[in-house]
């Protein structure tokens, strides 16, 4: 069986978490999906390969498994994100069109067999690294990773500007890593960027998100056609588009490193 969890160990005062970028889906649960379900569209592809090398010394908590298996952005309690909209639920139901990928859909047992075997080996290894980080630095800072379609009706009007920050309205990070994040990608030519706008974090950087204790948490959501030949199978990994990208991802990561140690004592 794939290891559900993947880590890098740096030095420095940054972690990226990266929980959507796993395909491993085991035998028994592949078998339950329908053809649909089967593609794993959803995934955050190519994310992993797009962050890899930018900061030195940063950390690297990955997800092996994906998203369909059990959702690793998701409350374990099973509380949704934005209540009164559509979302995916802990373990997803229907793929982000609205569409059922399941031929037998999981039980409550499987859900709670699920939750014990990937989600929490991996938030266990996030927390770790940044309970080490802090012990280091006496402070972390946690990039959330992410990426999804542009246009997704389902979930969303409209297109899907390109950078899409989530803080859950400035509460998981010091105001500093919100500004200078945002500003580096507002002022990132041919690009678009939102704050807090669809995407507000998920439950990864709303529970580690802790300033009252230097711990800072912050999501980047990125539309994937910035960084994708188009938004549709075989997903494939632009190189030119993703290296102009790599250049405000490097600097957004740059900066936050740089401003860590004086977010020390501020809490």
């Amino acid at each position: 069986m794939t290891a559900p969890v993947e880590i890098q160990r740096g030095d420095g005062p940054i972690v990226l978490g990266l929980p959507h970028t796993g395909t491993y889906v085991p035998e028994d649960i592949r078998a339950n999906l329908n053809d649909r379900g089967r593609e794993l569209a959803d995934t955050d592809w190519h994310i992993h390969t797009l962050y890899d090398g930018l900061l030195d010394g940063a950390t690297t908590v990955r997800a092996t498994f994906h998203r369909y298996v059990i959702d690793a952005n998701r409350d374990p309690a099973g509380v949704s994100l934005y209540p009164g909209q559509n979302t995916t639920t802990l373990v997803p139901l229907t793929d982000f069109d609205g569409e059922n990928i399941w031929d037998v859909a999981p039980t409550e047992d499987d859900i709670a067999d699920r939750a014990k075997q990937f989600h929490a080996p991996y938030h266990a290894a996030l927390w770790a690294e940044l309970e080490r980080v802090r012990a280091k630095h006496g402070v972390a800072i946690l990039y959330d990773c992410h990426s999804i379609r542009s246009h997704i009706p389902f979930l969303f009007d409209g297109t899907l500007p390109d950078f899409n920050i989530g803080t859950n309205i400035g509460t998981t990070c010091d105001h500093t890593i919100e500004t200078l994040t945002a500003d580096i990608c507002s002022q990132a030519e041919g690009y678009t960027a939102a704050l807090n706008g669809r995407f507000k974090g998920g439950w990864t950087t709303r529970h580690y998100g802790r300033p009252d204790i230097n711990q800072h948490a912050i999501q980047m959501e990125i539309a994937q056609s910035a960084y994708l030949s188009a938004e549709a199978a075989p997903w494939t990994y632009d190189e030119t588009r993703a290296a102009k990208l790599r250049t405000h991802l490097s600097e957004i990561l740059k900066t936050l490193a740089a401003l860590a140690p004086a977010l020390r004592g501020k809490s």
